[in-house]
C-alpha cells in the first residue's frame, strides 16, 4: 500500500475545483493509455462539491463519458430517487448535465430494488456486480479502480466503514451490509476496507473545522478499526485533499504549504 501525501488547499472552493481539475486529467490519462476509465464517487458535501466542480469545468469535455464506469463507495439504503440516496445526489450535481452511458452508471441498490429491504442481498449483488466487472488482470474480485474518492467523517469514517462496527474488520467480502450506522439513515451498502484497496489511486476529501481532528487522528498512525480513514489506501497512490482548516491540527511538518 502508498504512503498517504497530502494536498492542502486554501478552502474548501478552491479544493474543489482543484480535486476536480486532477480528476478530468486522471480520467483523460486512463482513457488515453487504455480506452476506458473506471472511478469510485462519494457522497458527502465535499463528494458533492467537487461533482459540482467537475460539472462547472470548461476541460470536463475532454472526458470521453461514454467510456467512463461510475461506482459507488457507500449508499444509504432509501427508495429509488429519495433525495439523501447519494446517486440522486451525483445525478444533480453532474451526472445529469454530462452524455454518460447510463449502463456504465452502477448505482448501488435501493431499499425499494429486486431485493427489497433485505440490505444484505443488496450487498451481495452489487459484490457480484463489481466481480462481474473484474478483468482476470485485475486479479481480484473488484476491478482496479482508477480513482475511488471517499469523503472523511469528523469520526473518521469513510464510505459507510464506521470505528469499531462489524463492517470496517471485514477482511473477505468487498461489500457488506450496513446495520445501526450511528449515522443516519442507519441501513446502508458498502465498499469494505479490500474492496476499497483494489484501487490504483485512494482520494481523501475533508474540509472544514469539523472534520480537523478527524484527520489528525487517520494521519498520526492509528489503526483502522478505531479509525477507518486510516486504513483507506491505494495500490499507487494515497491521497488526502485538505483545506486549511481541515488540516489545521495536523503537525506544520506533515503537510505542504497551502496553494494560493
Amino acid at each position: 500500500m502508498s504512503t498517504p501525501q497530502l494536498v492542502v488547499h486554501r478552502d474548501k472552493e478552491l479544493m474543489a475545483q482543484a480535486a476536480a481539475a486532477r480528476l478530468i486529467t486522471k480520467i483523460v490519462d486512463a482513457q488515453a493509455s487504455r480506452g476506458e476509465a473506471s472511478v469510485v464517487l462519494t457522497g458527502g458535501r465535499n463528494g458533492n462539491g467537487l461533482l459540482a466542480a467537475l460539472a462547472a469545468a470548461p476541460a470536463r469535455d475532454a472526458i470521453d463519458w461514454g467510456r467512463l464506469d461510475l461506482w459507488w463507495g457507500d449508499e444509504r439504503f432509501l427508495p429509488e430517487g429519495d433525495p439523501e440516496r447519494n446517486v440522486t445526489q451525483a445525478r444533480d450535481a453532474l451526472l445529469d448535465q454530462v452524455p454518460v452511458d447510463p449502463k456504465r452508471v452502477h448505482a448501488m441498490p435501493a431499499s425499494d430494488g429486486p431485493w427489497g429491504t433485505d440490505v444484505d442481498a443488496a450487498a451481495e449483488a452489487y459484490a457480484a456486480e463489481l466481480a462481474a466487472a473484474a478483468d482476470p488482470e485485475n486479479h481480484g474480485p473488484v476491478p482496479t479502480f482508477d480513482v475511488l474518492m471517499l469523503g472523511v467523517g469528523p469520526d473518521t469514517h469513510v464510505a459507510s466503514l464506521f470505528p469499531e462496527l462489524p463492517a470496517v474488520r471485514e477482511t473477505e467480502r468487498t461489500v457488506v451490509g450496513v446495520h445501526g450506522a450511528p449515522k443516519p439513515p442507519p441501513t446502508r451498502v458498502s465498499l469494505t476496507l479490500p474492496a476499497i484497496r483494489s484501487a490504483r489511486e485512494v482520494w481523501l476529501l475533508a474540509a472544514g473545522e469539523d472534520k480537523a481532528e478527524a484527520v489528525a487522528i487517520a494521519l498520526s498512525g492509528a489503526g483502522e478499526i478505531q479509525a477507518p480513514a486510516a486504513g483507506a489506501q491505494g495500490r499507487r497512490r494515497t491521497l488526502w485533499l485538505l483545506d486549511s482548516t481541515a488540516a489545521s491540527q495536523l503537525p506544520r511538518s506533515l503537510y505542504p504549504p497551502a496553494s494560493p
